[in-house]
């Protein structure tokens, strides 16, 4: 009978140390797809935006960010120096840049289909603790002297 009790405790720990068996391919001849992915699958990137699907951006106008407003990516560039994070998504892109006084974002999107994306948009925060500030107050700040 302790035979039997300790066969039966043991068993858990051999099944613990049995290797698994690879699973047979998928009909087709595809195989399955693995527990533990070496890489991440592909991705597709998205399709590009057709011209009926096109959306005009609205484009803010305040006083102070003349200059700003309208300016395509290189015209930004040689105001402010080079951006801080330039990040691209879809036909839209975000410069930022920062001082001590503050964190300029810059929101360019395309006027028309397969135009260059200008600046559309501006959002300014302090650079200490993230709370909002005068947008042409931080335009004036940053601008490159």
């Amino acid at each position: 009978m302790q035979h039997r009790i300790l066969a039966l405790a043991l068993l858990p720990l051999l099944g613990a140390c049995v290797s698994a068996i690879p699973a047979a391919p998928a009909p087709g001849g595809a195989a399955p797809p693995s527990a533990h992915p070496s890489a991440p699958p592909p991705t597709r990137p998205a399709p590009p935006q057709r011209a009926a699907d096109f959306r005009v951006p609205r484009v803010m106008n305040m006083p102070g960010l003349e200059g700003v407003i309208g300016a395509d990516a290189e015209a930004l560039q040689r105001t402010f120096g080079t951006a801080r994070l330039d990040v691209r998504e879809g036909d839209a892109r975000k410069l930022q840049y920062s001082g001590e006084a503050c964190v300029l974002d810059i929101y360019l999107y395309p006027p028309r289909p397969d135009a260059e994306p200008t600046a559309t948009y501006v959002d300014a925060r302090r650079s200490s603790d993230g709370l909002d500030v005068d947008r042409a107050a931080c335009v004036a700040a940053l601008r490159r002297r």
